[in-house]
């Protein structure tokens, strides 16, 4: 499974979903001008989930529970990881 963050995500101090994430596999979008979110390797991440119940302002999905109108963000998820 790929969770994909979408651009509801504020990068919020708290980092809360960050915390979490027993693997360290959600980052910085970086310029961040260019990715101003949070992004979750797909080759790290291990789909526990953890990140989707913590993130305070829910922009983060499991991709098959992602709503349509965030769909353009699987393929933003993708590209920053090519």
């Amino acid at each position: 499974m790929t969770y994909i963050v979408n651009d509801k995500c504020i990068k919020c101090k708290l980092m809360d979903c960050v915390e979490v994430c027993p693997v360290e596999c959600i980052i910085p979008g970086k310029p961040e001008e260019e990715w101003p979110w949070y992004f979750i390797d797909p080759d790290t991440c291990i789909d526990c989930g953890l990140c989707v119940d913590e993130c305070p302002v829910k922009a983060i999905f499991p991709e098959e529970d992602l709503p349509e109108e965030w769909e353009e963000y699987v393929a933003k998820n993708a590209e920053y990881y090519e």
